[in-house]
């Protein structure tokens, strides 16, 4: 199913006034896996691209990353806590079932005027929050919002797997969004676009933990709150769903693909990012990759490699940035920025 929302044009233009990131200390190396199950660096790099990944303590939460990445982007958009009317955290991975993730935040921050809440769309959860934000400030029921991807993988694998756990990491990236004051406003959001596909549930997912098997004595060993995935078959539909997407954003933004000045994907394999790429005839050198420095952290991803490729030399005032991502469920998620 494809989500329409984009299709009607806003009332008001919506903009990027602030982005942050975060991820944790400790790093965790292809070296250091090698120790730990039956792998290699040359193994995962020629499969994956990853180098290291970051992995949060024990007593660092998923809303705690939250609210670093969250106060960073706040910062650059010069507004603090109270000034918040919306709060939308994308994880897979929250503190407590419930409350959501997003009313830790919002103590953290002093955002005590904001509506919080959490979605969970996996690894297209950050882009699913910039639509969602984006609707609801071109309506006119918000004025300022804060999305934020931020997960904690590293509690939810199976070490003892060595095809998923080289795969993810952890960390936190962040949006604050505003209306659109005048044309030489960077971050304009020009296009998006939603898709899901539930018929492929099966493919990728965590099957322990929740009302439908609930982790008991008697299966506490079986890792069924860990990730389960199917690789081929999730390569595949990434390729498709990411490919897709990105040509219908492009298009509602009235582009075409050589008018993208840097694609910025979802963070999971470089084969995919490759594949995708090539597909919509767009070089390597314009395509944003750091998935070699933190591998697959989901939701937090996009959101990771957008802030550090606007405040880097990646980005340049006028640039047409392409985010794109693709997660479980299944989820896909597009958007064209003007920054």
């Amino acid at each position: 199913m494809t989500s329409n929302a984009a299709n009607t044009q806003s009332l008001l233009p919506v903009r990027i006034a602030g982005t942050g990131s975060y991820v944790p200390k400790k790093i965790l190396t292809n070296h250091d896996l090698e120790k730990m199950v039956e792998t290699s660096d040359d193994w995962i790099t020629s499969r994956t691209g990853i180098k290291e990944r970051h992995i949060a303590a024990k007593d660092e939460f998923t809303s705690h990353m939250a609210t670093h990445a969250a106060n960073r982007a706040l910062e650059q958009a010069g507004l603090q806590g109270e000034d918040l009317d919306l709060i939308i955290v994308a994880t897979i991975t929250p503190d407590t079932l419930t409350p959501a993730t997003a009313c830790y935040v919002q103590q953290s921050l002093g955002a005590n005027r904001a509506i919080a809440f959490d979605i969970s769309a996996a690894c297209s959860g950050f882009l699913y929050a910039l639509e969602f934000a984006r609707v609801a400030i071109a309506a006119g029921s918000v004025k300022t919002a804060l999305i934020i991807g931020a997960e904690k993988l590293s509690a939810f694998v199976n070490w003892t797997d060595r095809d998923t756990c080289v795969l993810f990491g952890d960390g936190a990236g962040a949006a604050v969004l505003s209306a659109q004051k005048n044309d030489s406003d960077t971050g304009k959001i020009l296009s998006s676009h939603l898709g899901t596909d539930g018929k492929q549930t099966a493919i990728l997912n965590i099957p322990g933990g929740g009302s439908a098997c609930p982790i008991t004595l008697q299966n506490a060993e079986q890792h069924l709150a860990a990730l389960s995935m199917q690789g081929r078959e999730v390569f595949k539909c990434a390729v498709n769903a990411m490919r897709q997407a990105s040509e219908i954003a492009i298009e509602k933004a009235g582009l075409t693909s050589e008018d993208i000045d840097l694609v910025i994907p979802h963070q999971a394999n470089l084969r995919i990012i490759d594949a995708i790429t090539d597909r919509l005839k767009i070089s390597k050198d314009r395509v944003f990759i750091n998935l070699d420095k933190y591998g697959n952290t989901s939701a937090a991803a996009v959101a990771i490699a957008l802030d550090e490729a606007t405040r880097s030399d990646a980005v340049k005032p006028g640039d047409r940035i392409l985010l794109v991502a693709f997660g479980a469920g299944l989820t896909w998620a597009s958007a064209v920025i003007e920054w």
